[in-house]
């Protein structure tokens, strides 16, 4: 009954209790805290989280018992204070879903203890309750099984039994082998249990692979080579850690690799409440925060008390402050909630706050007769808040009052913040709704894994990801997959990427990394590889006759819409625009893509069934491997494979393509059959013209206008025969969307647009096994729009930069709905411009350079806002369904 009477500021006090609860000083069989047990309410939660042996055995009050793990872990990482590392290793302790590993106690060990005994020996009387090893921790080495009997025993002696003399016997018994040294199975179990290593056979994975990443953009040696020492295979002495705090956190050099370790540790994600103490920062759905959660929430109620004694605790020094009860609390209150939550721009990614509040509140409340030696409130500032650009800073002003926003929040929701899924879970928006009978939860949680046992960074089963060899030599790098063991398999070596090498553009020389303008295109640099759009530029010293003739097309191409089919599966408008992309004579043929029958003639082998399946590829140089169709072998029985509805092209439902394909069928869309999709066919984006809206949706093509394609967009202002004016676009009535048309298009829409380059080479070398299309592309990114109200679109444009729509597809989107995905698109784009790892990690996304970004709706507003393009009217039809049970798109 304790915490109902005692508030969790009290930290003393329950790290007493905490520390002599009965049993808490002893070492039990289970791997359970007793501490968390101890403090159950309910005498049956208490007995059952004793006896348990997995988190999988609290059931009923499992729960209670990790509200109690998150406080547990808020009161002990508390005491780290303004240190950023230190709080960060010590959370990751109370995050794992097993037993702390002796690498992560280690790392808390070497970088707290100076900072704070505190903490240590919070976090000692903690870890004292776990096993050394817990039995679940070895599962992977299941897999290694070659009889698929031998493996079901092997997982389920390892999660019902406890001592090796249990699991050995079991073992044995289950899978009828003596266990050899040779064996794999054996093998994997004696060097797991032997050591933390990855002697395993696995890869070799860093301590945190993803942070790893950040260390490339380090600017000063010192920095890179502290960087890699910390997030390799090994760990740091204390020191390091120091030294790293010391010389590179708040060194301005290195505001890109602590931006990078940001995005890792905390990336920037839509939405905040449920905050206790930073109320003011509550209903917000529509701005980016790296951590709201509460733990942060108590954190800054922990500085603001801390901050109460007059003194403001930094790692490189301490800040005398007068008493901030009476000198501008709200204010106080503003700046540790800020540092806490860290609201981030969602273009710079930035979590500072503004010179100009930094200045006002160490101007009036800094005690300056205490200030350290040659310090004043500038010099201070010129430290922790060098900026007040508002692309690069965050205005306290707003956080001053609460949120204006109230019921209309419900306008923009976010599945995944706070997370609902296990520490070893992606979570992932849910928008393929149930099957009947299934309970429908707006968000998904999918096996995954981490980027090493110290790692929060997780990727979701069947990604390939790209990690940074562990040896920590700049531009290698080797591709891996997540496997279903929840480890990173099958790893392969790449070639390394030669940072050193520059383009040379104009007679100058362009830096690995770096994106400009030629003219008025977008050009970047990738080792040595240039890429530029294709845009047809138009000098501002051009005579009339010139500006008359100028289509603004690429190569000034006429503005007529006769269609070719390019190798790579693109239809592009004219021969013209395929030649001035690239592509020779024989490259193309008349026509659309989507009129050609790529099964006829049937190019599979007689026991397997050809169906086709159309892509628009971005590697390969000739482009002859950029197959628009798939063999499948042709079973029997239709029924035994997965549950996946596909609608055919007379509007009848099946179980799934084979289906479909047995019953000699034509696919329209995949996705149930829908009443909406019986209207007429419609223009995407891509110029492709499609049966329906829902075909269009399934090939993830947002729609331009009714009808078949007829015309290229224009791109200027001085054409005086547009092919567009044949078409009728729907008008858009609200004045507060600046919309946006895509290139090639005829009509505007309400959407976020990104204009992206890639890198060929790169591309080509990460797509060895198979090309990488569009949608590849598209997929991947889809994890990262967290907002169900918003969905991703995009096609390989006519000027050979990929165009990203992030689209409201809410019914009648409000002002909020545009604003969350415009918040969206920015995001996106901060991350590419970036090279944050949150994206970069992911193969094929780690081949993107560079990014531009376009909104069509500036300021958030509270009211609603209809808007009636036909784009969004014809999608959100099809996604407002999302808790019918059925199976979606």
């Amino acid at each position: 009954r304790l915490p109902g009477y005692c508030p969790e500021s009290m930290v003393e006090f329950w790290v007493c209790i905490n520390s002599s609860l009965p049993g808490a000083s002893k070492k039990p069989e289970g791997w359970v805290g007793l501490g968390c047990c101890e403090l159950a309410i309910a005498v049956e939660c208490r007995r059952a989280c004793k006896q348990a042996s997995s988190k999988n055995d609290l059931k009923s009050c499992r729960k209670e018992y990790e509200v109690c793990m998150i406080n547990m872990g808020s009161l002990c990482c508390s005491y780290a204070g303004r240190h950023t590392n230190c709080r960060e290793y010590c959370q990751a302790i109370f995050r794992t879903d097993s037993s702390p590993s002796q690498s992560q106690i280690r790392a808390v060990e070497n970088y707290c203890a100076s900072i704070s005994p505190q903490l240590i020996h919070c976090v000692d009387n903690y870890t004292r309750s776990y096993p050394m090893k817990n039995p679940i921790d070895s599962l992977y080495c299941c897999d290694r099984a070659e009889d698929h009997a031998c493996q079901s025993t092997c997982r389920r002696v390892l999660m019902t039994m406890a001592t090796e003399h249990e699991i050995v016997d079991g073992l044995i018994e289950g899978c009828k082998k003596m266990p050899l040294p040779q064996d794999p199975l054996w093998q994997c179990f004696l060097e797991s249990s032997g050591s933390n290593n990855t002697s395993n056979g696995l890869p070799a994975t860093a301590v945190d692979g993803a942070k790893l990443h950040c260390c490339s953009k380090a600017n000063t040696s010192v920095c890179r080579d502290l960087c890699i020492k910390l997030y390799s295979t090994r760990w740091g002495s204390a020191t390091h850690w120091q030294e790293f705090d010391r010389i590179c956190e708040y060194n301005p050099q290195e505001a890109s690799m602590f931006m990078c370790l940001a995005d890792v540790r905390e990336p920037c994600q839509l939405g905040c409440q449920s905050l206790k103490y930073c109320t003011n920062f509550n209903n917000r759905p529509t701005e980016l925060f790296r951590s709201c959660n509460a733990q942060s929430d108590q954190g800054a109620k922990n500085d603001m008390k801390l901050w109460e004694k007059g003194t403001i605790k930094m790692p490189f020094m301490n800040i005398p402050v007068q008493n901030i009860k009476t000198c501008q609390p709200e204010m106080w209150k503003a700046v540790a909630c800020s540092l806490q939550i860290k609201p981030c721009h969602s273009k710079s990614g930035g979590s500072v706050i503004c010179k100009s509040d930094c200045l006002d509140i160490l101007r009036n409340c800094g005690d300056h007769s205490k200030f350290p030696d040659e310090q004043t409130a500038e010099t201070i500032c010129d430290l922790l808040s060098p900026s007040d650009d508002s692309e690069y800073c965050i205005p306290l002003s707003k956080y001053l009052a609460p949120s204006p926003l109230d019921s209309i929040i419900e306008e923009v929701i976010h599945p995944c913040n706070p997370n609902p899924c296990a520490n070893n879970q992606v979570c992932e928006v849910n928008r393929k709704g149930c099957l009947a009978g299934q309970e429908c939860l707006p968000f998904l949680c999918v096996q995954g894994c981490k980027l090493g046992e110290a790692s929060d960074f997780l990727v979701r089963l069947g990604n390939r990801i790209q990690l940074p060899v562990t040896s920590g030599e700049m531009g290698c790098y080797k591709v891996c997959t997540c496997g279903p063991s929840g480890r990173l398999e099958t790893c392969m070596e790449m070639p390394c990427i030669d940072v050193q090498k520059t383009c040379i553009v104009g007679g100058q020389r362009k830096n690995h990394g770096t994106s400009f303008r030629v003219d008025c295109n977008t050009c970047s640099c990738f080792a040595g590889d240039l890429s530029c759009s294709s845009r047809q530029c138009l000098s501002e010293y051009s005579s009339p006759e010139d500006r008359n003739m100028f289509t603004g097309l690429p190569c000034n191409c006429a503005d007529q819409f006769v269609p070719v089919c390019a190798l790579n599966g693109r239809t592009y408008p004219s021969a013209c625009i395929a030649r001035c992309v690239g592509l020779q004579d024989n490259q193309f043929e008349f026509g659309s893509c989507a009129s050609k029958a790529p099964c006829t003639p049937n190019r599979c082998p007689k026991n397997e069934r050809c169906i086709p399946k159309p892509k628009v590829c971005l590697t390969g140089i000739d482009l002859i491997d950029c197959d628009q169709y798939e063999c499948i072998s042709r079973p029997v029985n239709c029924e035994l494979l997965a549950i996946e509805p596909v609608c055919d092209t007379e509007n009848v439902e099946h179980i799934n393509l084979c289906a479909l394909y047995q019953r000699s069928k034509t696919l329209s869309y995949t996705g149930p059959c829908q009443d909406v999709c019986r209207y007429e066919a419609v223009c995407g984006h891509n110029g492709e013209t499609y049966n329906n809206v829902c075909a269009a949706y399934s090939d993830r093509v947002a729609v331009d206008y009714y009808g078949s394609c007829q015309a290229v967009g224009i791109l200027s202002d001085f054409s005086s025969h547009p092919e567009c004016s044949s078409v009728t676009c729907p008008s858009l009535p609200s004045s507060r969307c600046k919309p946006v048309t895509p290139p090639g298009a005829c009509c505007p829409l309400c959407a976020g647009m990104l204009r992206v380059l890639w890198s060929n080479d790169q591309l080509d070398s990460l797509a060895k096994v198979t090309p990488v299309s569009v949608h590849d592309i598209l997929h991947t990114l889809r994890l990262h729009i967290s907002v169900p109200q918003c969905d991703i679109f995009g096609y390989l444009s006519i000027e050979s930069d990929l165009v990203i729509l992030i689209i409201p597809v809410g019914q009648d989107p409000t002002t909020l709905q545009i604003e969350a995905c415009n918040k969206e698109a920015e995001k996106i784009d901060s991350l590419i411009n970036t090279g944050s790892p949150a994206l970069m990690a992911h193969v094929p996304l780690s081949a993107l350079t560079t990014s531009q970004v376009q909104v069509s709706l500036r300021g958030s507003s509270g009211s609603a806002m209809t808007i009636l393009s036909t784009t969004a009217l014809l999608l959100n039809l099809l996604v407002c369904l999302f808790c019918k049970s059925i199976q979606r798109f």
